[in-house]
């Protein structure tokens, strides 16, 4: 019988309510599931932390179906928290890709049964080439956890779903398993969010921690105007500049700046403003950055002293651009 779906604002209230039991259920079976885990956390994941942190390889992540699915992501997370890591597929590596694993490497084989086929048939080669084997497997004994060097006990009482069928328990268990070893292996690697930007700097937190002042700051046609300028000059150069402001020149050394505020600031003194030259009412000593400082760092101090922007000067104060606060969009990578 084909399944029929109906938008929950035409169920009943008695249905409405079963809806939300069975979430709640499925969710409070997975919590249970995972505390059942940690209360069996034993000497063998002390030992197979040992063996990742003394290997001279890589990690390498086997897994067939939703196993590999869940390899698949712990592989990427272990990669991205300093432990080299990949992913390799049992059924692709059986036709020519145990070629991409080296003894040096450590091989991490998750099977919820222990006996999953493509597993179980490339436990030989890996006994040949003197890999070290990592089992995380929901039945022990089994043929996996025998011929492994360290066994990650994944096991849970039943799957969450109705007919004990479909893999979401011990999917959840083998995943959180996996987040501790890689959080365990991070955290005596010293891994630092300086490290983790490294390998994303496509992400938010790259763009933030690698992206530097000199990466966004405003360069080109800056709006500069000489000391002597007068008002209606001023309002010209800063309309051309777009910038809403000004970067005050004496001598050919940068000397202050003229912002919006301070535009509305002198007419509202009153009097001929019209006669103001522009070191009558521009900011000396303005807020600056340096441009290889970090624009996270000169985005914080922009906030702390609610100001818009900085004037980027090098060693020799000589003026390199402007910074804004909101020079950095998202989306924008880091260079």
């Amino acid at each position: 019988m084909p399944f029929k779906f109906e938008s929950l604002n035409c169920l009943a209230d008695a249905d409405v309510t079963t809806v939300f039991d069975i979430a709640r259920k499925t969710i409070d079976m997975q919590i249970d599931a995972l505390k059942s885990m940690r209360n069996r956390l034993d000497d063998n994941f002390r030992k197979a932390v040992d063996i990742i942190l003394d290997s001279k390889g890589r990690l390498v992540v086997m897994g067939m179906g939703k196993s590999g699915i869940i390899g698949r992501k712990i592989a990427a997370t272990l990669a991205s928290t300093g432990t080299p890591s990949f992913f390799v597929h049992p059924g692709e590596a059986f036709h020519g890709d145990l070629g991409m694993i080296l003894p040096d490497d450590v091989v991490l084989m998750i099977s919820t049964s222990g006996e999953t086929e493509e597993i179980i048939r490339l436990l030989p080669f890996m006994e040949h080439q003197d890999n070290v084997v990592i089992a995380m497997t929901g039945k022990i004994p089994s043929t996996l956890s025998r011929h492994a060097d360290a066994v990650l006990d994944v096991s849970v009482e039943r799957e969450a779903c109705k007919n004990n069928l479909a893999p979401t328990s011990s999917t959840t268990a083998t995943l959180v398993m996996g987040d501790a070893l890689a959080s365990v292996l991070a955290e005596l690697k010293d891994f630092q969010p300086d490290d983790f930007a490294r390998f994303h700097p496509g992400g938010s937190l790259g763009r933030k921690l690698l992206t530097r002042v000199c990466d966004v700051m405003h360069r080109e046609n800056l709006p500069v105007c000489n000391a002597g300028d007068s008002f209606t000059t001023v309002v010209q150069t800063m309309t051309r500049g777009r910038l809403g402001l000004a970067l005050v020149m004496e001598n050919e050394s940068f000397c202050g700046i003229i912002t919006d505020g301070d535009l509305r600031r002198a007419l509202d003194r009153g009097g001929d403003f019209m006669a103001l030259q522009a070191c009558g009412f521009m900011t000396g000593n303005p807020k600056t950055a340096r441009p290889e400082e970090r624009f996270s760092d000169a985005e914080e101090r922009m906030r702390a002293m609610k100001i818009n922007s900085l004037v980027v000067l090098d060693e020799h104060n000589r003026i390199q651009g402007v910074l804004q606060i909101y020079d950095l969009k998202p989306g924008t990578p880091a260079l």
